[in-house]
């Protein structure tokens, strides 16, 4: 989603988090809590591979610095639908281990008032406010952290050591090998999809028979069985459908869940027609079998070996699945 606004110029005075619906993890935040702070803001949606990614580093610098005088906040902005449910995000937040206060922010005004445009997207405010570093996307941890200790000395902090903190991300966590990822982001639902290779395309709203082909081009991705296709998601009708996508890349990861709270829907994964084998995501067992029981992202495939062009299929055992988005690592 993009701001109408460019980005916040630097030495930019902090914006107010007042448009923030509720707060996790803390009462809400005003700025008189955050004078004389180091400030790290963080915008995050918990589906969001890139952003979980960060989280390592997020939890580890507001443990190391914290009692020195930095403070970090998250900023929930949803993408999906199903993100503004405050229940889903309170459960996520605890499961995925957000530690820190969190500014539930489900009518963008937060996203608005930063001139935001990305997740994650972080903002590093020095002890007077002003916007001193950012980064969009993933990445330059060494950078945030070398800026985040010179505004903590400005600041009149002797206690910060130099160097960087360790931190050995694993799991869902892992850094992506972007040597080996020639597949993006695709979102399933017609109104951002690419790479529809079932017969006849989509038919949005309506119910339809679609059938997968027996070859796919890489990126390329196809529906069989019965499905109803919407603008955000694709929703199974009926047992037995199945999403087909030739990948190349480490990870494969499916944001997907029941379409009812409470729900559970058996799936299995096929790694070139067989199980996967030791390639088994964290979500699944090595004979490809898993259960979907909330909406967030899954991890279907992890590969060890070699990373060469592969036919990724998911076949749901239970109807009422919804399947938003593949991301890749």
């Amino acid at each position: 989603m993009a701001s109408d606004a460019g980005p916040m110029p630097m030495h930019s005075q902090i914006p107010s988090l007042a448009g923030a619906t509720g707060w996790l993890n803390s009462p809400p935040l005003t700025p008189s809590d955050l004078l004389g702070r180091v400030v790290l803001i963080d915008f995050w949606t918990y589906t969001c591979i890139n952003w979980r990614r960060t989280l390592p580093y997020l939890n580890a610098w507001a443990k190391r610095y914290g009692p020195s005088g930095l403070i970090v906040i998250g900023v929930h902005t949803p993408e999906f639908s199903f993100e503004h449910d405050l229940d889903n995000v309170r459960q996520q937040t605890r499961e995925i281990g957000v530690g820190y206060p969190s500014a539930i922010d489900g009518d963008f005004a937060v996203w608005r008032a930063f001139h935001n445009q990305y997740w994650p997207a972080l903002y590093l405010f020095d002890a007077q406010g002003r916007l001193r570093h950012h980064q969009f996307g993933e990445g330059g941890y060494a950078e945030t952290e070398a800026v985040i200790q010179k505004l903590l000395r400005e600041a009149g902090r002797r206690d910060v050591d130099a160097g960087p903190t360790s931190v050995t991300p694993g799991g869902f966590e892992l850094a992506a090998n972007w040597d080996n990822v020639r597949s993006a982001e695709t979102y399933l639902g017609e109104a951002q999809t690419e790479g529809f290779a079932s017969p006849g395309g989509t038919h949005a709203g309506e119910r339809r028979t679609y059938s997968s082909p027996e070859r796919l081009g890489l990126n390329d991705w196809a529906l069989s069985g019965t499905w109803t296709v919407d603008s955000e998601r694709v929703r199974l009708e009926q047992a037995g459908g199945r999403i087909a996508y030739r990948f190349h890349a480490r990870d494969v990861n499916l944001i997907m869940g029941p379409s009812s709270r409470g729900g559970a829907v058996r799936f299995r994964v096929l790694l070139d027609g067989k199980p996967p084998g030791s390639a088994h995501g964290l979500d699944v067992d090595e004979a490809g079998n898993g259960t979907a029981k909330e909406q967030r992202m899954y991890q279907l495939i992890r590969q060890s070996g070699p990373i060469v062009d592969r036919r990724f299929e998911i076949e749901f055992l239970d109807p009422g699945a919804e399947a938003f988005d593949f991301t890749f690592g």
